[in-house]
């Protein structure tokens, strides 16, 4: 198994404004044109070599047992991308009619484990917060979520037989729960992944206090400003932002001190409001371009649309936040893919990838971590002290152990010994959307299956 974690830190950058048009694309005789207004960006003043990387972002593919195969081959395609550092699963592991049970959510795991890249998983709207319907089994949704913790968001490092060393918030004792809140980083760039599913970020309308809405609001909020910290101190080039559910960042409020006094007011409650506020203080603390990705409500002609929408209190554009909201046509045999060249100005593209037609399915499913399918709450592995104050740097010595699950299969390295995944594509997609983003300061590449040491960025003293 190895464990990839690297830090790159180049010469300290000068910042740059620049106004960007992003180029325009053809997907299906489809011609787009996307203008964006400027990001405020850092350029390296020297580069001794341009960095290439991508990494593949899917999302709501397997919604039945007949999902299972075709989603191992969307993975095995995405696995030949040589320039591919991880996949990140954005949420759904199984679909909404599909009961809550354990034995699923363990077979499911252990297709995402085949995976060679490395591969985040982000907990969506069926994987926990809809199990309370008839449908999924009836089950109770904040314990669903909490084996999903117990079980998926167990180790230090990401899934994939070429595991990346992550952070988790549970590792400041104040979140100790919140597993699923994680941080990595790949060269100069900061990924975070976070729990805010659809629809409306689990916010329930009945009467009593919203416990569990209310106390991930505050985790969330906690992480995404110690994210924005750790990037800025880190002399970070860009933050990335993972979500399942679609915040619509388009809907703006402004703060209303005397909102409770307005007893006609008959307007749905925006469960992301604080959530958007939220990444609004990001953007001002961190000044570096910030992208944020989610599923799509309302799928797009080109399986992915880009744009600014997010507003302060003031009612100003924030125009160093992008948000990427994706929906390919076909789960089971497109994926996005978002690729960093820093010899091109832009350096991002965002393109939709194809499974090509000839590739076979596979013969056999992975055989799940256990059999037994009741739904119980196996134990939680023993943390280590963990610190109530927001850790930004890492203590040199301080490797982070790997936690494993006894009946978690091990991780294996790539076939080749050197994290080579195979050959690429022989042929080129058959349909592929691509569009530039904003110009963003890019981050060098981290090769798929480079070797490194698991460590955590949580610090441990002064």
């Amino acid at each position: 198994m190895q464990i990839i974690d690297a830090h790159r830190h180049p010469p300290r950058p000068r910042k740059l404004c620049a106004a960007l048009t992003v180029a325009p694309t053809l997907t299906g005789g489809l011609a787009a044109l996307v203008s964006l207004v400027a990001l405020v960006a850092f350029v390296p003043l020297a580069h001794a070599e341009t960095p290439r990387y991508a990494f593949a972002v899917i999302a709501n593919a397997m919604q039945s047992p007949a999902d299972e195969a075709p989603t191992q081959r969307l993975i095995e395609a995405i696995s030949r991308e040589r320039d591919v550092s991880f996949i990140v699963y954005d949420g759904n592991l199984k679909g909404a009619k599909e009961a809550c049970r354990d034995a699923l959510y363990e077979r499911r795991h252990a297709l995402l484990e085949t995976s060679r890249p490395a591969l985040f998983f982000i907990p969506g709207q069926h994987d926990w917060a809809d199990c309370g319907t008839t449908e999924a089994g009836g089950f109770d949704p904040v314990e669903r979520l909490d084996q999903l913790r117990q079980t998926l968001f167990t180790n230090s490092t990401s899934m994939g037989q070429n595991p990346i060393a992550l952070t988790r918030e549970s590792e400041v004792s104040r979140f100790r729960p919140f597993r699923e809140n994680v941080r990595w980083q790949v060269g100069d760039t900061v990924f975070v992944g976070l729990n805010a599913p659809g629809p409306n970020n689990h916010y329930l309308t009945a009467g009593g206090r919203n416990g569990e809405f209310e106390d991930r609001v505050i985790a969330n909020a906690f992480w995404l400003e110690h994210a924005a910290e750790y990037a800025k101190r880190r002399d970070a080039r860009a933050i990335v932002i993972f979500i399942q559910g679609d915040p619509d960042p388009e809907r703006y409020e402004r703060p209303d001190r005397f909102a409770w006094l307005r007893f006609t007011r008959n307007t749905r409650r925006d469960g992301f409001l604080e959530f958007k506020r939220s990444l609004v203080k990001l953007a001002q603390i961190f000044r570096g371009p910030v992208l944020v990705i989610h599923c799509d409500d309302e799928r797009a002609s080109a399986g992915f649309v880009i744009d600014q929408p997010l507003r302060n209190d003031k009612g100003m554009l924030v125009t160093n936040l992008t948000r990427v909201a994706f929906a390919p046509h076909d789960r089971l045999n497109q994926w996005i893919q978002i690729e960093a060249d820093l010899g091109k100005k832009p350096p991002f593209r965002v393109s939709v990838r194809d499974v090509p037609r000839q590739m076979p399915l596979p013969t056999a499913a992975p055989a799940p971590q256990r059999e037994d399918p009741s739904a119980s709450m196996p134990a939680v592995p023993a943390l280590g002290p963990a610190s109530e104050l927001p850790p930004l740097l890492q203590t040199p010595g301080q490797p982070q152990p790997v936690q494993q699950q006894p009946d978690q299969p091990q991780r294996r390295p790539a076939e080749d010994g050197n994290g080579d995944y195979g050959p690429p594509m022989s042929a080129p997609p058959a349909s592929t959307a691509s569009t530039i983003l904003p110009h963003a300061p890019g981050a060098p590449g981290l090769p798929s299956g480079a070797p490194g040491t698991p460590a955590s960025s949580v610090q441990r003293g002064p």
